[in-house]
């Protein structure tokens, strides 16, 4: 016998995006199978919620991205950013591409190279960078992008210690038209701080200045702001290699090319709202060559992340059980919440389902398991009538979210990986009691 269900009228418009951007389909899209592995076979053997990485994707968009900046300039270095996402096989996958690291802690530093990374080959950002860290990173020939003034002085001291002068960068911030502006990351080069540092680094005597580093944010949808960035720091090394015996090796322009996901508040879809990524390397290699001097290619590094990652990740998560909220949406509680799925307080994942599904599409809001209000994945998704245990396909989620996911009240699932000939092959177990306690320590006075 079937529940009863009073009815409940929404206005449908159908075929026209509204104002922010988004349309009421006639249905949902299926997904069956991820790189041709069907979706109930992954969870039958692993679990669900379930994070899913395609390495031909991830391959895929790794090669597009070097192929779109090596045709351009001739001197390019790719480095992984590692905070966007560090699980040891999708960064071997990307090392095996000819990746260096680009890390931005001791922790992930220390990951590095236990992956086999050599010093030379990492790249040593962050704002905060312990002196024993320093200590370690110039020992092993690490290029160390420095951040603040107590930064050098730190290295001058460890100079001392190894008796070595080290080959150090600095990092700038700057106006390059995009707002928010990014301010908190190194020295401005508007105010005159950046040249501060580098009169600061020459009167020490004891660094060696050979880069330029300029992370400007994240999700950077206008490339003419790579431009403005590379000019300027061009437009630095120039001066610095003029004024003092420096000469700067490399131009790092950090990362932030956006992946095509679908920024909460962009009125246009990601298909529209996005540049390619040739749009990027354009304005990027344009500048350097119309800026450099005859003759001078200086490394130009990319710390790309997002771009390369995301789309390579889904999660597979379960409705759990559906309730009719009281604006007339309905709500579907799902088995993945924001704990695991950090990101969708930024974004509008591509939900599919895994089976055909009868009914009208109509405005619900997926939430997940969590006891907490805050939990929402989905806040606009148009689904049909789902029955208990439809599974879910969101994507893209393969950046940040295996970095930034959180113990909170429940357990982190697997994470497996599609391998380019159809192999699954588990990267990261799930999470069990004895990984969460492994660590605490009960007082003798307090044990039963």
């Amino acid at each position: 016998m079937k529940r009863y269900e009073k009815p409940v009228i929404h206005k449908l418009q159908i075929g026209f995006a509204n104002k922010f951007g988004f349309a009421s389909p006639y249905g949902a899209r299926v997904r069956k199978s991820i790189d041709g592995v069907p979706i109930e076979q992954l969870v039958e053997k692993y679990g669900s919620p379930l994070f899913v990485f395609s390495e031909r994707r991830l391959r895929q968009k790794f090669r597009e991205l070097k192929n779109a900046f090596t045709l351009r300039y001739p001197n390019v270095e790719f480095s992984w950013s590692y905070k966007t996402n560090y699980l040891d096989a999708i960064a071997s996958i990307l090392h095996d591409e000819g990746a260096t690291a680009e890390v931005v802690s001791e922790f992930e530093y220390e990951k590095a190279r236990r992956l086999g990374v050599p010093g030379e080959q990492i790249i040593y950002n962050g704002p905060y960078k312990p002196k024993e860290s320093l200590r370690v990173a110039v020992k092993e020939g690490a290029r160390i992008n420095i951040d603040t003034f107590e930064e050098i002085a730190d290295l001058e001291e460890v100079a001392d210690e190894l008796g070595v002068r080290p080959k150090v960068a600095i990092r700038v911030n700057m106006d390059t038209g995009i707002h928010p502006r990014w301010s908190r990351f190194g020295f401005n080069y508007e105010n005159g701080q950046a040249w501060d540092a580098v009169k600061r680094i020459a009167l020490g005597g004891k660094l060696d200045l050979i880069g330029l580093h300029c992370h400007m944010g994240t999700f950077i949808l206008k490339p003419e702001a790579y431009e403005v960035e590379t000019r300027k720091l061009v437009e630095l090394a120039h001066r610095i290699e003029d004024e003092y015996s420096f000469q700067i090796e490399y131009i790092d322009v950090g990362g932030g090319f956006p992946s095509r996901n679908r920024l909460k508040g962009i009125y246009l879809p990601p298909d529209v709202a996005v540049p390619s990524i040739d749009e990027y390397a354009e304005r990027i290699t344009t500048a350097l060559l119309s800026s450099l001097r005859a003759g001078a290619y200086p490394k130009l590094i990319l710390e790309s992340g997002r771009a390369i990652v995301d789309e390579a990740g889904f999660l597979i998560t379960t409705v759990h059980a559906s309730k009719r909220l009281p604006d007339g949406r309905r709500g579907y509680v799902l088995d993945a919440g924001v704990n695991i799925l950090f990101t969708a307080f930024w974004y509008h994942f591509n939900v599919e389902i895994d089976r055909e599904v009868n009914g009208a599409a109509e405005p619900c809001v997926l939430y997940g398991p969590l006891c907490m209000n805050i939990d929402v994945v989905h806040d606009r998704a148009h689904l049909p009538p789902l029955p208990r245990g439809t599974r879910l396909i969101l994507s893209p989620v393969g950046a940040y979210n295996v970095t930034q996911w959180m113990q909170f009240i429940r357990y982190r699932p697997a994470v497996v990986l599609i391998g380019e000939n159809g192999e699954v092959d588990l990267i990261r177990e799930a999470e069990s009691l004895e990984d969460i306690v492994r660590r605490e320590r009960i007082p003798e006075r307090l044990k039963r």
